[in-house]
């Protein structure tokens, strides 16, 4: 059969419309999932709590970590994806402690949660939930929130530590918290982007935010190229020696109101409401940016904004979220 020159021509601009139009769409599919800081070039895999690359999306597996004095150095805290900080009676501070690309073999000292920790939860899918306990009231509610329970009095994989006294020698081996944690969800968007830094910010060495009774003083350090966490007036460690901090720390400044339910000794904890909207500083590079922070919705991620509307992009790597009290807040107990 015998082709006409102008049929074989337009068949071959056929096909050639054809594949740019095909390229074009995995080209801005491509986009897309890089602004969300899923996929790296030609392929590649990138956490959306990190911006790293990652060979999979894994499990999500949320750690309560103490944060008095008696309770540092933590274990495990360095190989976190996120860690953010959130206040409590007494003026102090927990750790709310993400896993998902790395999990060290003990995290620890494991710790109580409270009324704050489900909202907080809520962005995360149905992640596993690993606590101690909580206050009689407050147990069967976060026992019955969206989690995967890994409340230490219900799975195993916890034990005592002899080297320190209770309540701050409660450890998880995370191994068998995994085996406990089928149907836990992957990690997923959260609203965090990464990339280049933006243009503007002031240059910055030393960010402090705290509590009544809890200091925190972010530093620069150009050595490492990342900020340093000093809490309390000292240079914050983790049980292996190596020094806390992150390449992007993100000081959230939230409505904290009072909890409904009663913590020893007959007191009403902080309830920081991390839905709603306000103002950030974000630090990265040296440099603190002035931000908006947006949350509408308990299932939703939080998008951090800059002055024009552009979306702050934090650098790769650990991400610190500490919560300051911002307007409207309740007098800190």
């Amino acid at each position: 059969m015998r082709i006409s020159r102008g049929a074989l021509l337009t068949t071959v601009s056929s096909l050639v419309a054809l594949a740019l139009l095909i390229g074009g769409f995995f080209l801005l599919t491509g986009s897309k999932n890089d602004a969300g800081s899923q996929h790296g070039g030609h392929g590649q895999l990138r956490s959306p709590f990190t911006g790293e690359l990652v060979e999979a999306l894994r499990r999500v597996v949320i750690f309560k970590i103490d944060n008095v004095a008696q309770a540092r150095p933590p274990t495990g805290l360095t190989k976190a994806d996120l860690v953010y900080v959130l206040p409590v009676e007494g003026g102090l501070s927990r750790i709310f402690a993400v896993f998902s690309s790395h999990f060290p073999p003990v995290i620890g000292p494991v710790r109580s949660s409270r009324e704050e920790d489900i909202q907080l939860l809520r962005q995360f899918g149905r992640p596993a939930f690993a606590f101690s306990g909580a206050q009689p009231r407050l147990l069967p509610v976060v026992e019955h929130a969206r989690i995967v329970d890994l409340y230490a009095g219900r799975v195993r994989g916890y034990f005592r530590s002899s080297k320190r006294i209770a309540p701050y020698n409660l450890y998880a081996r995370t191994s068998k918290l995994l085996a406990e944690a089928k149907g836990a969800s992957k990690a997923s968007d959260i609203g965090f982007r990464f990339g280049p830094a933006p243009a503007g910010g002031k240059p910055a060495k030393i960010y402090n935010v705290g509590y009544s009774a809890a200091a925190f003083s972010i530093r620069w350090s150009a050595d490492q190229h990342r900020w340093l966490i000093w809490m309390d007036g000292k240079a914050a460690t983790a049980a292996d020696g190596k020094k806390l901090g992150a390449r992007t720390v993100v000081v959230q400044y939230a409505k904290i109101g009072t909890s409904r339910f009663l913590e020893f000794p007959n007191v009403r904890p902080p309830y920081a409401h991390t839905v709603g909207a306000g103002g950030a500083v974000v630090l990265r590079d040296g440099r603190a940016y002035h931000v908006h922070w947006s949350r509408p919705v308990a299932d939703g991620g939080t998008a951090f904004t800059l002055p024009g509307g552009e979306r702050m992009p934090f650098a790769r790597g650990q991400v610190w979220v500490i919560y300051g009290f911002g307007p409207g807040s309740s007098r800190q107990q």
